[in-house]
């Protein structure tokens, strides 16, 4: 269901090279939330450092929404970046475990395509 990648690099060169691989692989960064400045923000102490970045490449997006626009409930595309003991990890949930819930078997390719990218992403980001 998750796809997970462990980096030993500190978690702002992990962001810095996230972004960076996003956009060589097509995808836009819309946002990058900081879970740990908008709890605090909210009065909220949480002591652990978690990005959330979401990314989307506009022309798979198009494709999904027209076909099921039920789908923008899980758009754009989440990546995680926190610290786990002296890594880094990165996580998604894989895209096509998620276009399962929607029951678009027809975006199935789509999806598959997509998770290729993400993992791709991931991974460059790690190494």
């Amino acid at each position: 269901m998750l796809v997970r990648v462990k980096s030993k690099k500190s978690i702002s060169q992990v962001a810095r090279d996230l972004e960076n691989a996003a956009v060589k692989n097509k995808f836009g960064v819309m946002a990058v939330h900081d879970l740990k400045a908008k709890l605090k923000e909210k009065g909220v102490d949480f002591d652990r450092e978690c990005l959330i970045y979401e990314v989307c490449n506009p022309q798979q997006a198009k494709k999904v929404l027209g076909a099921n626009p039920e789908i923008s409930t899980a758009l754009p595309c989440r990546i995680s970046v926190y610290p786990e003991g002296n890594e880094v990890i990165l996580a998604t949930i894989r895209p096509t475990a998620m276009i399962e819930m929607f029951q678009s078997p027809e975006l199935k390719g789509v999806a598959e395509e997509v998770e290729a990218v993400m993992v791709k992403i991931i991974e460059e980001a790690a190494r």
